[in-house]
């Protein structure tokens, strides 16, 4: 039996990979802040992913370990994440960058050791949701690049472990039509000079669909090959 761990699953990507997940037989727990309407096969907890104290309550739980007992194969999707704060350093909220790295780095690492902890008898697969930004620096997203930047590192330094029964892999998915993205198209241009890049993308009609992506995405994710790249890009694991 296959089970799954989406967090951010109340919206965007996080919904539309619980969603397929579902569809396809796959029993799920999502963890966000808050509710999704997907139905049968959904399990949910309220959880303030960016709130460090809550986290570690949540984690010191029996939820994760009951839910994954039993399942053959366990997957946890690291979805949850946040572009904020926007503009250069001088201009940042020390708290925002807090949250942001709480959300975005803190939360993911510490799900992927309870994780993998939780499951000891599955072959468990670890899905972080990274981004082309980890990969290149961008004026204004200096958090956001560094963010992404370090999951990347993370399933690089977990392939180096050896361990054969977890794969984890760092996988940008492209450029989705989100709220997300919609967020970057607002923010002003001092703060981010590439915006029109984005909004660019919009006008042109190139931003993929959140259910589109979530497909590929759980292909790839429920694949043979999984885990022969810990670093790799979606559009380029077709």
């Amino acid at each position: 039996m296959i089970k799954a761990v989406v967090t951010g699953h109340s919206r965007g990507l996080g919904a539309a990979v619980a969603a397929e997940l579902v569809a396809r037989g796959i029993p799920v727990l999502g963890l966000a802040r808050g509710h999704a309407e997907i139905g049968e096969g959904m399990e949910q907890a309220v959880v303030d992913l960016g709130d460090a104290q809550a986290l570690a309550a949540w984690l010191g739980g029996h939820t994760l370990r009951s839910f994954l007992a039993g399942c053959d194969t366990a997957l946890l999707v690291n979805n949850a994440g946040v572009v904020t704060p926007v503009g250069p350093l001088a201009e940042q909220d020390p708290a925002a960058a807090l949250r942001a790295a709480i959300l975005n780095v803190g939360a993911p690492l510490a799900l992927s050791a309870a994780f993998v902890q939780a499951a000891p008898q599955a072959e468990r697969r670890i899905l972080h949701i990274s981004s082309g930004a980890g990969r290149s620096a961008y004026p204004g997203w200096s958090v956001y690049c560094a963010t992404k930047a370090a999951l990347d590192q993370h399933a690089r330094a977990v392939a180096l472990d050896g361990d054969p029964r977890v794969r984890c892999v760092s996988l940008a998915p492209g450029v989705i039509d989100t709220d997300m993205q919609a967020e970057i198209r607002a923010t002003p241009d001092e703060k981010f000079p590439l915006k029109q890049r984005f909004v660019d993308m919009k006008e042109g009609g190139v931003l993929v669909s959140p259910g589109a992506c979530a497909a590929k995405l759980v292909d790839c994710l429920l694949s043979k090959r999984f885990g022969h790249e810990p670093v790799d890009d979606l559009r380029n694991s077709a």
